[in-house]
């Protein structure tokens, strides 16, 4: 029988380190990612699948092995790509084998989840490989009658942040002349920005997840923090191709957490 609904707990940027106790902008990011994911084992589980879109660890390979520890053994799918932060050849070859997927494209009931590759060696910003373009065409060709939600690291929009859209995906038009060609393409999710972000183009949904440490103020010109704590999203892929969607945020202060919810569309 064929799922009516997939379910999906997005994680990103973990920014995980060899040691258990290093901190990122003054978040402890291996405890923080601990926290947020004993959250979703509380209230949001089990999902169909695990998402994580980048900088797994903090320019340290040391880090995947404790997310290979957190993550490895729960059961469910963990669909991961690289950031700018990640190193993609230890990432590959640290997460190699069942439950994790570091490429290609996975279906779960009607919907196709594309996992693209969006580093660029030596820089924050990012950029799609004709390789992966091309890989990016042949996934959704090849989707039928599936819906298609694709995922990257860099965010394709400006966010009106001017330090941040320095750092985006530099060839976002060349991803979205793909993306414009597949009527079955029903939303995008990245990480990188450490901030919620959701959008609409072209009746395609676009959806930025916060960090499960630290985050970035939103609009800001410069570099700056914000004082939101750690979270995640879930959705929920409906089989008509519409997605219910929301930010849950982790209460540091009171053990609990808060949630920006986001109707279907």
């Amino acid at each position: 029988m064929i799922m009516s609904v997939v379910r999906l707990t997005h994680f990103t940027d973990p920014h995980l380190y060899g040691g258990e106790t290093e901190s990122l902008r003054g978040v402890a990011t291996l405890p923080a990612l601990t926290a947020a994911l004993a959250r979703a084992q509380s209230h949001d589980w089990p999902p169909d699948a695990l998402l994580v879109t980048g900088d797994l660890v903090q320019d340290d390979p040391a880090g995947y092995p404790h997310f290979r520890r957190l993550f490895g053994t729960l059961g469910v799918p963990v669909l991961c790509i690289p950031g700018n932060h990640d190193e993609p050849e230890a990432l590959r070859r640290e997460l190699a084998g069942e439950p994790f997927v570091t490429g290609g494209h996975v279906d779960f009931g009607r919907w196709r989840i594309v996992l693209l590759d969006s580093c660029l060696p030596g820089s924050a910003s990012g950029r799609l490989s004709d390789a992966s373009l091309a890989a990016l065409e042949a996934a959704l060709a090849g989707a039928g009658k599936r819906h298609c939600l694709v995922c990257l690291h860099h965010h394709p929009v400006p966010l009106s942040s001017r330090w941040l859209d320095r750092v985006g995906l530099t060839n976002a038009s060349e991803f979205f002349e793909v993306i414009d060609r597949h009527a079955g393409v029903r939303a995008i999710a990245w990480g990188h920005v450490h901030q919620a972000y959701e959008g609409l183009r072209k009746g395609v949904r676009l959806l930025a997840t916060p960090s499960t440490c630290a985050q970035f103020l939103p609009g800001s010109d410069d570099f700056a923090l914000d004082r939101r704590p750690p979270a995640y999203r879930t959705l929920e892929l409906r089989a008509d191709g519409s997605l219910l969607t929301e930010v849950v945020w982790l209460d540091q202060h009171r053990g609990g957490s808060s949630r920006s919810a986001s109707s279907a569309a």
